[in-house]
């Protein structure tokens, strides 16, 4: 596996008027999320500065199976959030930190070679 930072902003159908989680579809974006973290695909997500920018960090073999991955998002599909770039990202300090899972213990990957 190899880990990206992923850029994605909120697209044309953002209604400025409505706070995140109170955009249409919420809940189905939300089940998606949680599905892909839970599976590690997602490491860390979050918006930049507050604003209408997202960075996510994820873990994947390639890019086109990020982007294809991101597709897959409710959001993207009704134009709410579109991807901005995928690039790979070499980690060099703090690896160690992506390579242990949520409770601490090394996953899988940590344990085999790359």
């Amino acid at each position: 596996m190899a880990h990206f930072a992923v850029v994605r902003e909120q697209g044309p159908a953002w209604d400025y008027g409505r706070a995140r989680r109170e955009q249409r579809g919420w809940a189905e974006h939300a089940a998606y999320m949680d599905r892909l973290a839970a599976e590690r695909f997602f490491r860390y997500v979050g918006p930049l500065a507050g604003g209408p920018r997202i960075l996510a960090i994820v873990d994947s073999v390639d890019e086109r199976t990020v982007r294809a991955r991101l597709e897959e998002d409710p959001w993207s599909s009704v134009g709410l959030l579109r991807t901005l770039t995928v690039e790979p990202w070499e980690v060099l300090v703090g690896n160690e930190e992506l390579d242990r899972d949520p409770r601490g213990s090394p996953d899988a990957r940590a344990r085999s070679p790359a």
